[in-house]
């Protein structure tokens, strides 16, 4: 894939240089971004959806955090601070499956559950954190909670794109039953639909997406980016084909916008906080769209 990668750098970058586009695209960091946006917008949207229907927002953001404390294992393990992948997606996963277990065993509340998690694993993370700043710079953590979409490489380019292929496999067969599974448990079971199994699919997909945008969005910005541009489609969109379509263009139109006008316009925003900038103003929009035009009003999913 790297050799695709530079093979689409090196193009857009001569068209950069014949004039074709603009100056910044003679930069293969910004082409980078730009590629990491074509992949996380539609993605994030589609997932949002879900995301939405089955009321899990916080746990995106719980997982995001979790990160950080899977990024201080994979340091004392020795992994590189730079791209620890496998510390990672292994803690996030273990995190992600003991609490939908957990849940399904104790009944209790998701967001009680995810609460308990969430202060669990940060104390740890703030724990470790002592023993990783001997290691190296923290500060060098900052990246794992805001992102840093222009500094990303073709190591966190192929991960995304793997996960992303990944869920696109595993997710859009099982949406449907998913869906049902969401809205209506007791006629999903009736109908032979495993539930919990489908919860558990859903969680480690929401997880390894998760992990997979943590460094080039933020852990604390992939929250925004998997809700706002799908509570914005929900504002206009009277069916699930309109609701999904139009989370994947706000969602993708964020990412490149949110790249784009900082760099273009020599604007001093990280490109994270521009990325859900954008995606908020769409949702004023959205929301001022329906308050204010009567074809609007009785849109929702």
């Amino acid at each position: 894939m790297n050799a695709a990668y530079e093979a689409i750098r090196s193009t857009v970058q001569i068209l950069s240089y014949d004039g074709l586009l603009p100056a910044m695209f003679e930069y293969s960091f910004v082409i980078n971004a730009l590629l990491c946006g074509l992949v996380i917008g539609p993605l994030l949207g589609a997932m949002g959806t879900m995301v939405v229907m089955k009321r899990m927002a916080f746990f995106s953001q719980a997982v995001g955090n979790a990160a950080l404390t899977g990024v201080a294992i994979g340091i004392l393990l020795g992994e590189s601070y730079t791209s620890p992948y496998v510390s990672m997606f292994s803690f996030c996963l273990l995190f992600g499956i003991v609490l939908k277990y957990t849940q399904h065993r104790t009944n209790m509340s998701s967001d009680t559950l995810i609460g308990v998690f969430l202060s669990i694993s940060l104390a740890l993370g703030a724990s470790l954190l002592l023993f990783v700043s001997a290691r190296v710079n923290t500060h060098i953590l900052e990246s794992v909670l805001f992102g840093s979409i222009l500094t990303i490489n073709d190591t966190d380019m192929n991960v995304l794109l793997v996960v992303a292929i990944l869920c696109a496999g595993v997710g859009l067969p099982l949406y449907n039953r998913t869906l049902l599974a969401s809205f209506n448990p007791s006629l999903a079971h009736a109908r032979g639909l495993a539930v919990h199994r489908l919860d558990y699919i859903f969680v480690i997909l929401i997880t390894l997406v998760t992990v997979a945008c943590v460094k080039i969005v933020g852990a604390v910005l992939v929250e925004a980016l998997l809700l706002i541009p799908a509570a914005s489609a929900r504002n206009i969109s009277k069916s699930l084909g309109g609701f999904v379509g139009w989370s994947v263009v706000f969602s993708t139109t964020s990412c490149l916008l949110g790249i784009y006008i900082p760099m273009q316009y020599d604007l001093a925003l990280p490109s994270g906080g521009a990325i859900v900038l954008t995606a908020a103003i769409i949702f004023a929009i959205t929301t001022v769209i329906r308050a204010t035009a009567a074809r609007f009003r009785d849109a929702g999913i």
